[in-house]
């Protein structure tokens, strides 16, 4: 069975974390998988949002597959943990904007996963959080540097040393997701909000989310450069064009992504 399902619905794809028997806990298969998929979304510019979701109605994800992980010496643990953190490094720096749709539990990996896409929308019936202090170690792919950038130094320290579970309306007072829905609205809220998206010019998507994600990172002059030259990128491109003239014209534009 692939570890990875993925599906192309226009320019809308859906990357599903299919080991829903071990909670879509992440094995070393799966994170090879994973990482093949994503770098062949990375540059494919028929897919414009990128939606990641879990098999089942169970899980999002747990996590690391600790039953792999019992198995397994310190030098593979190591290849394990290098492995996550760097798929998990492709998936925030993909071009496309990217949507974690959390139908289920989401610890550890599972929440780290979450943070490196742009939004995440949950289903209001579940659990997520970094719990991986309770089992003696600390969130290794990324948990402990994204976390924080999102939702401030001090709320990350206490939701991370505490290892607590959050339910979804905690999670959203605390900035960590974008949307909460009703379990059986949950693709269709997804859906909608990537469809809000997709309206919009393709390459205006990828420059805008490439300014933003660069600028953060940087003083304010250097975070202006950035903008000014993404926007450049935007002013010869057909689909520009074809924004003003259905501007005049008073109809929907047709983006191309060109």
């Amino acid at each position: 069975m692939n570890t990875i399902h993925y599906e192309q619905h226009g320019n809308l794809a859906f990357i599903t974390l299919n080991r829903p028997d071990s909670m879509n806990a992440f094995n070393y298969d799966m994170l090879t998988e994973l990482g093949q998929v994503v770098e062949a979304i990375r540059i494919n510019p028929d897919i414009r949002v990128v939606i990641f979701t879990g098999a089942g109605d169970k899980a999002f994800s747990v996590g690391a597959d600790l039953k792999e992980r019992k198995t397994l010496t310190d030098q593979h643990v190591k290849r394990n943990i290098f492995k996550i953190g760097e798929v998990f490094t492709v998936i925030e720096n993909l071009p496309q904007p990217t949507i974690a749709m959390i139908n289920g539990f989401a610890f550890g990996g599972g929440m780290e996963l979450a943070l490196a896409c742009d939004f995440r929308i949950i289903a209001d019936d579940t659990l997520l959080g970094l719990t991986e202090t309770s089992l003696a170690i600390i969130p290794g792919a990324g948990g402990t540097q994204r976390l924080p950038r999102l939702i401030g130094e001090s709320k990350a320290m206490e939701l991370i040393l505490t290892a607590r579970r959050l339910k979804p309306a905690e999670a959203l007072e605390y900035g960590l997701v974008t949307k909460v829905a009703a379990r059986d609205e949950l693709a269709e809220v997804t859906g909608e909000f990537a469809d809000m998206m997709l309206a919009n010019g393709p390459i205006a998507l990828q420059q805008a989310k490439y300014a933003i994600k660069n600028g953060m990172n940087a003083d304010l002059q250097t975070g202006l450069n950035i903008e000014r030259k993404a926007y450049e990128l935007t002013i010869p491109t057909e689909d520009r064009l074809e924004a003003l003239n259905a501007f005049s014209e008073k109809r929907k534009p047709i983006f191309k992504g060109k």
